[in-house]
């Protein structure tokens, strides 16, 4: 009943006064009548920046850069070449876009590439063949642990008073 007087007031009033005539909080009268989920929204189609660069422009801004001269050099090095030249062709995060659209946004120098580092590694072939020790200097004490490597168990520990050098 309350409802439908609501209804039939809003067109005239409006949601808040018809809320208030009625002596409904105009929250629970939308918390009541709300859609869950939300509708939908429909999908519009992107429309392209009016500025941004022609498929043309993009190309002569991407040979640019993959060019001999340039091959090895950040696009802000590009950038600020160019620039000093006279020449601007597009903006320097621009550039970075145009590298990235086409997978080109890496280190642009030759790296000479390392072995991966091998871990020390320990292998006993028998019980008693593997021991690790470990000494951690603190400001006054030394703590010794001597672990078994076979098994991982603490073999013994002691603690030696230093004196401060």
């Amino acid at each position: 009943m309350v409802d439908t007087a609501i209804e039939e007031l809003t067109p005239v009033v409006g949601v808040r006064k018809a809320c208030a005539a009625v002596g409904v909080a105009q929250a629970d009268w939308y918390r009541r009548h709300r859609q869950t989920p939300a509708p939908p929204k429909p999908q519009r189609p992107r429309r392209p920046q009016p500025r941004a660069l022609t498929p043309d422009e993009r190309a002569a801004v991407r040979e640019v850069l993959n060019s001999p001269e340039h091959v090895d050099e950040a696009p802000a090095t590009v950038y600020a070449k160019l620039l000093d030249e006279g020449t601007y062709l597009a903006s320097e995060r621009t550039m970075y876009r145009i590298l990235a659209d086409h997978g080109e946004v890496k280190e642009r120098r030759r790296q000479a590439t390392h072995p991966p580092a091998k871990k020390p590694e320990l292998m006993a072939d028998a019980p008693n063949r593997v021991w690790s020790w470990d000494i951690e200097r603190h400001e006054v004490l030394l703590d010794r642990v001597v672990m078994k490597g076979h098994h991982r168990r603490l073999v013994a520990a002691g603690r030696l008073k230093l004196r401060a050098a």
